[in-house]
């Protein structure tokens, strides 16, 4: 790579972290964010400039302990306390800031990408993409741990850099004026270099830095790689206890212990790799720094010696050199937590340009406005992930009144029209306007853990209805024995059997009494008895206020409902405005 090149993927990279960083610092919060930068900043500087003072103290002390003097020995130990309890304190503060910045920054960093990932069905539509080339993996791991790694990193190394030049431009003056000039004659010819000690730095350090960019170069995509495997393999072991129950029946646990080990080892084999990297740079930076502590020494020894300098000079000397070093070294002393920062802000980019790009183009779907009483649909179509059209170019209505059973057979896209129906499926177009009061219920109902109570009114406050409603729905919905429960704590969605939970589902569905359901294989785990009691008691809610719109296999289901639409396989695949359709849907009465 070209200089050019290496210089411009930095600035990109640089350009990124500060679009990353900058709405926080514009935000509602910005004053606070910014008073405690500021805050930070000058605490930064009040170290730097004790430092400087006890820099200074370094020559008075030794010089005292070099002359036998008492008197001044004990009057700087004294001096020493002040200046190290204002030390303390300076440090503590920039601490506790710096901290409470990083969490306040966070904080507001995750609420905003929690809202734009749970806006516009964007945490849907990445679970359906999630394997396609070039989209985000692990949102959760981004929101989580990325977001943290970020804000941390990006205070800490800002920080440390600001640290480090404030440093470089405090001491570079004591380092020249105490160094003196190096005088050599080459050629015949006498050379005097002024601030030897300086150049030497500089050159010390500058050499560092290259050398170290060399070695440790492969370890920005080696963070970013183990980053993606960690959360690849926690996001596989969430699975399994997620669906715990069936791995469990299939007998599934060696299998799954298989892919398991399969990614722990994936994740194994690339920390070997960042391992053997970190070694490689640990080998040259803890030489680099163990070098740093006599090189001045070394250096100055010379004019020590010959009584051009006393001790106290010599060890204020070496303390401005070290501070100068520390300062030039800063490259070198963060390069593995630069590479950790590229990593998680690449991630964090790819993640909020995915969002935006969602943001944008969402769905095909054109909302209207709400109808008081019914659906119209024009121009619907639905197509796969892939591009191919499911369900070609339909118009349909719903009036008040209306009971429509959705039938064709298994493949041909009844559940994807149901989602495209709700608005949540990103592969829809056309012009879409629900009723107003309209419940979607799906075939495997979604149930947070905790009281049933919670379960039954979820997405909805808890305290939003009484016992007695909760009660009353609950036994509507062939669920008695669990009235009593309400405040029982559970994971309802692996206690309870597969009809429960669609009994469950209904409960919520009696409980918030709309006057539209659309309802995908909601029964289908029940007994046929349940089942039509259930339906039963559907279309007896909604009749006189709305319509129920149902997806089912069962033809005994056929005498709930006054309309069909069929989906029929396409002989011939017709052209639309969207594609090649395989299907299509044929509205009938019953």
């Amino acid at each position: 790579m070209s200089l050019k090149s290496k210089f411009d993927s930095a600035a990109s990279f640089m350009g990124e972290a500060w679009r990353l960083s900058r709405p926080y610092f514009e935000s509602d919060e910005k004053w606070r964010a910014r008073g405690l930068l500021v805050a930070i900043v000058l605490l930064n500087l009040a170290a730097v400039g004790m430092l400087v003072l006890i820099n200074d103290w370094n020559r008075l002390f030794y010089d005292a302990l070099q002359n036998k003097d008492a008197a001044v020995f004990w009057d700087q130990l004294g001096r020493f306390s002040y200046l190290a309890f204002g030390f303390i304190v300076i440090a503590v503060y920039k601490f506790y800031l710096t901290q409470l910045l990083e969490l306040r920054w966070r904080a507001w960093m995750t609420r905003q990408l929690l809202g734009r990932w749970l806006s516009n069905q964007a945490f849907y539509t990445l679970e359906l993409t999630r394997f396609s080339s070039g989209l985000p993996d692990n949102p959760d791991q981004r929101i989580q741990e990325d977001v943290a790694q970020f804000t941390n990193l990006t205070v800490s190394l800002s920080m440390g850099l600001l640290n480090s030049v404030v440093t470089l431009l405090s001491f570079v003056g004591i380092l020249w004026s105490l160094s003196g000039g190096f005088a050599f004659t080459l050629g015949g010819q006498d050379f005097d270099i002024p601030g030897f000690m300086v150049w030497m730095a500089l050159l010390y350090c500058v050499a560092g830095s290259v050398i170290t960019h060399l070695i440790g170069r492969p370890l920005i995509g080696l963070n970013f790689e183990q980053q993606r495997r960690e959360a690849d393999f926690r996001h596989h072991l969430i699975r399994v206890r997620e669906y715990s129950e069936a791995i469990a029946l299939d007998q599934g646990a060696r299998t799954e212990e298989q892919q398991l080990d399969l990614r722990f080892g994936s994740v194994l084999s690339n920390t070997l790799q960042l391992l053997k990297a970190q070694k490689s740079l640990t080998w040259f930076t803890s030489g680099f720094g163990q070098a740093a502590v006599v090189f001045p020494f070394i250096v100055a020894a010379p004019r020590f010696f010959s009584g051009a300098i006393q001790l106290g000079e010599l060890m204020q000397i070496a303390s401005a050199f070290g501070r100068v070093q520390d300062a030039l070294s800063w490259f070198v002393e963060s390069y593995d937590r630069l590479a950790s920062w590229r990593a998680t802000t690449e991630r964090l980019t790819t993640f909020e340009n995915t969002l935006a790009r969602l943001e944008v183009s969402a769905s095909g779907i054109h909302p209207q406005a709400a109808l008081p009483e019914g659906l119209q649909a024009h121009g619907l179509s639905v197509r796969l992930p892939n591009g191919q059209t499911l369900i070609g170019h339909t118009d349909v209505q719903l009036s008040k009144g209306d009971r429509v059973l959705v039938q064709g057979p298994s493949g041909s896209g009844k559940s994807t029209l149901f989602r495209g129906l709700a608005g949540i499926w990103p592969y829809s177009a056309g012009e879409l306007a629900l009723p107003q009061d309209v419940m979607f219920v799906p075939q495997h109902p979604y149930f947070p853990q905790g009281s049933l109570r919670l379960a039954l009114t979820y997405p909805q406050a808890a305290h939003t209805y009484s016992d007695a409603a909760l009660q009353a729905a609950l036994t509507q919905a062939l669920l008695p024995h669990l009235a009593s429960q309400l405040d029982q704590q559970g994971a309802w969605g692996q206690t309870l059997s597969g009809g429960e939970q669609q009994r469950l589902a209904l409960a919520r569905v009696f409980l918030r009494q709309p006057a539209w359901v659309f309802a995908d294989e909601a029964t289908s785990a029940l007994d046929e008895v349940a089942e039509q009691t259930l339906y039963q008691r559907l279309t007896e809610m909604v009749q006189g206020r709305g319509g129920l719109v149902s997806i089912a296999h069962r033809p005994s289901l056929v005498r709930f409902h006054n309309r069909i639409w069929q989906l029929e396989a396409q002989t011939q695949p017709s052209q639309d405005q969207e594609g090649l359709a395989l299907y299509r849907l044929t509205p009938r009465l019953v």
